[in-house]
């Protein structure tokens, strides 16, 4: 099945991963492995005659295959690859694949694998249920999933249906009622904060962010700004592709991030010469994630300080493949690294100011700090 440039965009923002790989088979795979597949499967096969011949009721063969399969891959401990059912598989592509409508959250996982709000859609359906960012999602309708994925195609569905969301906030567990409705994303905001000191926040990166933050700051800039606040907290993050023009308003011709994968074979990411002269200041916290993440470390190895929390730190690339059965696996393939090759998976990135919000949350230390670096 061959996908649009259209669907891959929307697929990559729908998995919460910044310039995933998307595969229709098992064609990436080359050259084999250094174990013997038969050897590794001798024990495998022994457990599955005995299961199969003599055990005391008829099993469920294909129930037992499937989480085998999942086993399987559960067991690499990592919370970004998984093994999907055909009908999952078909779930999740069918959703992905076709308009749909939410309530406005993007969220990633934790290494804990918790499912954590990292951003939420102004004047969305979760904003009005009071969804936060930083909230840990539970359950849809009362069902828990292991896959972050399916959790993401079970909270989507047909306007103006109801879907019930468990989260927990501060260790306290609350069921909200929200009503889906077609989602209209405008990622990037800007205003003048003085005369000389504009501010413009980016939510996510979506097909229209470059574009949009362009403008934005074009037009601070006609407006006199010479100081700018980037504020780029409790953004999931979204397209590479979308962060790496952003990041070309800011940085002359050079390496943005590179990715490698196991055989350390490495693929750069560049800006083109000519960049904004506008004195700039980046916010981050602990829902800057992905694309976000990606941004600030390249701002930050080239001399921009950041202020805020250590980020989210999402910072690698999975592909999926369709197996010849209709099921598929997403699994981990690389990682990101910044121009002077710091890691981001797991370890977020560092700001230079790290600047708590006060729990009563009246005023926004971090912004306060940006304007004193820029004074």
């Amino acid at each position: 099945m061959q996908m649009s440039k259209k669907k891959l965009a929307a697929l990559l923002i729908a998995a919460f991963v910044a310039g995933g790989a998307v595969t229709t088979g098992l064609d990436i795979i080359s050259g084999g492995t250094s174990r013997s597949a038969d050897k590794d499967f001798e024990k495998f096969e022994q457990i599955y005659k005995y299961i199969d011949s003599t055990y005391y009721e008829e099993p469920d063969m294909e129930k037992l295959m499937d989480g085998a399969y999942k086993g399987f891959v559960d067991a690499l401990d990592d919370p970004y690859s998984s093994y999907m059912t055909k009908k999952e598989y078909e779930s999740w592509m069918t959703n992905i694949e076709s308009e749909y409508s939410g309530v406005g959250i993007t969220f990633s996982m934790d290494m804990d694998g918790n499912y954590v709000v990292v951003g939420v859609t102004k004047d969305s359906p979760a904003e009005a249920a009071g969804i936060k960012a930083g909230d840990i999602l539970l359950k849809v309708d009362g069902k828990t999933y292991d896959d972050m994925d399916i959790f993401a195609t079970a909270i989507r569905g047909e306007e103006g249906t109801v879907v019930k969301l468990t989260y927990s906030r501060d260790d306290k567990e609350k069921t909200v009622s929200i009503t889906r409705e077609k989602i209209v994303q405008h990622s990037v905001y800007d205003e003048m904060l003085d005369d000389e000191t504009a501010y413009i926040a980016i939510s996510s990166f979506i097909e229209n962010t470059a574009d949009d933050f362009s403008k934005a700051l074009k037009k601070v800039e006609e407006k006199g700004a010479e100081k700018l606040i980037l504020d780029l907290r409790n953004n999931g993050g979204g397209l590479l592709t979308t962060c790496i023009d952003v990041a070309d308003e800011f940085l002359d011709e050079g390496i943005v991030v590179y990715v490698e994968g196991r055989t350390g074979k490495r693929e750069d990411y560049s800006a083109k010469d000519g960049k904004t002269n506008i004195e700039t200041v980046v916010l981050v916290n602990e829902n800057s994630a992905s694309a976000a993440e990606i941004l600030a470390a390249a701002l930050q190895d080239n001399g921009y300080e950041l202020v805020g929390k250590t980020t989210f730190g999402k910072g690698v690339i999975q592909s999926t493949a369709e197996l010849k059965d209709g099921s598929a696996l997403k699994w981990t393939i690389m990682q990101y690294f910044s121009p002077k090759g710091n890691v981001i998976n797991k370890k977020g990135v560092t700001p230079d100011h790290e600047v708590d919000i006060p729990e009563n949350g009246e005023k926004d230390t971090q912004l306060e700090k940006a304007k004193e670096l820029l004074k």
